[in-house]
């Protein structure tokens, strides 16, 4: 049977992996791409102002009305940083196996609200041991709340492009770009207008303006309702949690099956039908194995099954490298900050800006560098390379790399500065009294951090979206962000044990112009070379997922 003109436009017009609100196959012309990707950016610049409102001067609050230490306060951000972005892997979870991406973002919106809410009434209350618990409670809801929006919402912005249409699948690598530029601006604005009202007017106002943005990006978010692609499998009522099932039960199959030859068997049966294979050669030939049919009539794993298993294991080095790698990135909320409150920050005669600030340096730099990458860089790498992305997402990442090591060297050398004005003008140990150093001589390493972001965070996000099985993407994102969490332990971790190596008097001094946090931004910088050595070498081996444009 003859199928017309009409009948091939009408099937192309559709998405074959996604349906729309009311479960009919999604169509192109009314659905998706960025008229629905805007609105799940609006969400996210949202939820990224009510973040780093908490986040940005969180290390003052504690410093200051709670009366921690220096040390202390730094370990706590830390902690809750770090918990913060290890638990999107729970989130992720949920929606890949039982919730789906846009039930997950509700639910977690309204934990969000609920912590928000909470910590802004700890803040008005006067500090007792009870106000504490409800504070620290409150800073870990926003963190359960954080751990399931975060990796959805973004899977949920890359669903909206369809992964078999060229052109999406090129807008959807300009998406991750533009999503990062949106949210910088989100989070530039929170850091300008909440530090300053947290600083200048109170706490608990200060505290209540990110839970009233966080309201705002939930509307925004159900508004865009009707205009979603939602992937198969993700409605309520279609949530698959088989893929879990299908990717162990292969390395089940490969272990009962590793004393069984791969070449000599006759009983190895490549089912290639229903998913690419690689060539059995490699380090991962153990799980080539799961595909052999046993005597015992037990159905082998398909070569797709085997395929997505491969692609997890693959991941896991280039992870562990990523988790060494931004172990600098805890810094810039935590010792960054309490170094510009030290120094002259009047950027004009009679206007003093929150040290908390300087983090919207970050952003600015995002904002110019994005364009540039995108308009100058790309262009310039793609007639070089001859690669419609212009360069690897490997390439990107240890590009953004290199510069953290820079940047670790850099701000080492400035802290060193800062230290040796505190001594010629004989107030080491007077910490109340200003450095006479402007404000100025930071921003490089917040402009660079930016960059960074640029190269490696973005690279690393949509590589694991990229690479993990399709059913997982929630997943692939929350493992760049649990790279991210696990840092920013192992950075609370080494600051607990340098400092009780090093002493009272050691690098982490509570009068920080004693201190010597510059040896260990220098300890930084040389980790993050081991990890780039690294990660060189096995990016040189990593076999990218069969049909993955890169």
């Amino acid at each position: 049977m003859k199928i017309s003109e009409d009948e091939v436009a009408l099937l192309e017009d559709y998405v074959s992996e996604s349906v729309d609100y009311r479960g009919r196959p999604a169509v192109k012309s009314s659905t998706g791409g960025w008229r629905s990707a805007w609105f799940i950016i609006g969400v996210e610049v949202g939820e990224r102002f009510a973040y780093f409102g908490i986040a940005c001067n969180l290390i003052t609050y504690l410093t200051g009305p709670l009366g921690q230490s220096t040390a202390t306060a730094a370990v706590n951000v830390n902690t809750w940083s770090g918990t913060a972005s290890l638990l999107p892997i729970l989130g992720a979870f949920l929606a890949d196996a039982y919730l789906g991406r846009y039930r997950t973002i509700l639910l977690a919106s309204l934990v969000y609200i609920l912590g928000l809410g909470l910590l802004t009434l700890s803040a008005s209350a006067k500090p007792s041991f009870w106000v504490n618990i409800l504070f620290f409670c409150s800073l870990y809801l926003v963190a359960i709340g954080q751990g399931g929006h975060k990796p959805c919402v973004q899977a949920f912005g890359a669903d909206q492009f369809d992964a078999e249409d060229p052109k999406e699948v090129i807008a959807r690598g300009s998406f991750f770009n533009w999503w990062f530029l949106s949210l910088s601006a989100g989070i530039s604005l929170s850091i300008i207008v909440v530090a300053y009202v947290q600083e200048n007017v109170n706490w608990a106002f200060g505290f209540g303006i990110p839970c009233l943005f966080m309201v705002m990006a939930l509307a925004i978010f159900l508004l865009g309702n009707k205009i979603y692609r939602y992937p198969k499998g993700h409605r309520e009522d279609q949530v698959n949690s088989n893929v879990f099932a299908r990717i162990g039960r292969v390395f089940v199959a490969a272990f009962k099956n590793r004393k069984l030859s791969l070449e000599h068997s006759s009983l190895c049966q490549v089912q290639l039908e229903d998913g690419p294979t690689e060539k059995h050669k490699g380090w991962l030939d153990f799980l080539s194995k799961a595909m052999i049919s046993r005597e015992e009539g037990a159905e082998p794993c398909s070569g797709r099954d085997v395929e997505d298993a491969k692609a997890l294991v693959r991941l896991v080095p280039i992870w562990i490298t990523s988790v060494v790698s931004t172990i600098p990135y805890a810094q810039h909320i935590t010792f960054f900050t309490k170094q510009g409150v030290t120094v002259d920050r009047k950027i004009l005669p009679g206007l003093e800006i929150p040290a908390a600030s300087l983090l919207s340096f970050i952003g600015v730099s995002i904002l110019i560098s994005v364009p540039i990458y995108e308009h100058v860089f790309l262009p310039i790498a793609r007639k070089i390379t001859k690669k419609p992305f212009g360069i690897t997402m490997l390439q990107r990442i240890g590009a953004g790399m290199v510069l953290s090591i820079f940047n670790m060297m850099l701000a080492a050398l400035v802290e060193a500065k800062r230290l040796s004005i505190a001594r010629e003008h004989g107030i080491v140990d007077k910490p109340d009294v200003t450095v006479p150093m402007s404000i100025w001589w930071f921003v490089p390493q917040y402009l660079l951090l930016g960059m960074i972001d640029v190269f490696s965070l973005v690279g690393t996000q949509e590589f694991f979206y990229d690479q993990v099985p399709t059913e997982l993407r929630s997943i692939g994102l929350s493992l760049s962000l649990s790279a991210m969490g696990l840092s920013s332990f192992l950075s609370g971790f080494l600051i607990t044990v340098i400092d009780w190596a090093t002493g009272k008097d050691g690098w982490f001094n509570t009068n920080l112009n004693r201190a010597h946090v510059d040896y260990f931004y220098w300890l930084l910088a040389a980790f993050n070379a081991i990890a780039f050595l690294a990660f060189l070498f096995i990016s040189k081996r990593y076999v990218y997922r069969p049909l993955v444009q890169v």
